[in-house]
């Protein structure tokens, strides 16, 4: 679980992000699921576009998401959300939180 404080330091550092995917009317596949798995193993922090045909609240998709990659659903504003997890991989230079 995150502070405020830390989640604060991570919605700035997402501020500068472009979104790596989206999720659309097909929802969240397992193929969407691994490749953004590999994006938070290699970058710790990434944002996500939900399009206006995705079925559900941009929120309930956000958090669903965090849930399903064991990520942290830092925020989600309007249709996009920013999810971490501390990557495993060696060698990654890590956020420091």
């Amino acid at each position: 679980m995150l502070t405020s404080k830390q989640r604060s330091k991570l919605k700035a550092l997402a501020a500068n992000l472009s979104p790596i995917g989206q999720v659309g009317k097909d929802g969240i596949g397992e193929n969407m699921l691994k490749s953004f798995s590999d994006c938070l193993e290699s970058r710790e922090l990434i944002k996500i576009n939900i399009l206006e045909n995705a079925d559900g609240d941009p929120q309930l998709l956000g958090r669903e998401l965090a849930e399903r990659l064991s990520a942290e659903c830092v925020i989600v504003i309007g249709r996009k959300a920013v999810l971490y997890r501390k990557s495993q991989k060696k060698g990654v230079k890590h956020i420091e939180i």
